[in-house]
């Protein structure tokens, strides 16, 4: 698996027709230094087999098939965005980094029987929905994160979500619990 992170400032210098298909002749990649090497031979020379956007738009796959050894591999395209700030309670700042609540959700997932492709897809809406509350200003606040991740989680599991709630909203007794199971429950059942 290969990634290419496409910064701003270089899509931006990239003629709009190149830009929008991000088909880009072999010298203009050379020439750019955008080379896809083969991860088997090391060969510059592959061609694009089959391309698909992920259902966002914020990524490409790519299947490549190298022209010197026949090898098959993939890529990802993403384009490079401005990171986000994250502001914690005690006023210290940070950048965003997905892996954070990554971690806590598979920890608060543990054997409980949830596709890997289910949380994949719920941490691409944490992270697209955390990237459109930060907006142009590219700050958030902490809170805001831990909340868009209880609001994600209570879609797909229960348990999920209360383990999540009880580590974040930091319960140090039963009722603390219990407030927040019948919280849910009204949830549920409105």
């Amino acid at each position: 698996m290969c990634f290419l992170y496409i910064n701003n400032d270089l899509l931006d210098s990239i003629p709009l027709e190149k830009s929008k298909s991000l088909h880009y002749n072999k010298a203009l990649s050379k020439n750019r230094g955008l080379i896809m090497r083969c991860p088997n031979c090391s060969c510059d020379n592959d061609k694009v087999i089959e391309s698909r956007s992920n259902q966002h738009g914020t990524s490409i796959r790519r299947r490549r098939e190298c022209l010197n050894c026949g090898y098959r591999f993939t890529s990802y395209e993403k384009i490079e965005e401005k990171r986000i700030t994250v502001i914690k309670k005690d006023k210290r700042e940070e950048f965003f980094d997905i892996n954070k609540i990554k971690r806590g959700i598979v920890s608060c997932t543990d054997k409980l029987n949830i596709d890997d492709e289910v949380i994949k897809q719920l941490l691409e809406n944490i992270e697209i929905n955390i990237r459109q509350q930060a907006g142009s200003k590219r700050e958030i606040h902490s809170s805001q994160i831990g909340e868009e991740t209880l609001k994600q989680l209570s879609t797909i599991n229960t348990v999920a979500y209360v383990r999540f709630a009880s580590v974040y909203r930091a319960f140090d007794d039963l009722k603390q619990f219990i407030q927040e199971i019948e919280r849910l429950n009204k949830k549920v059942s409105s």
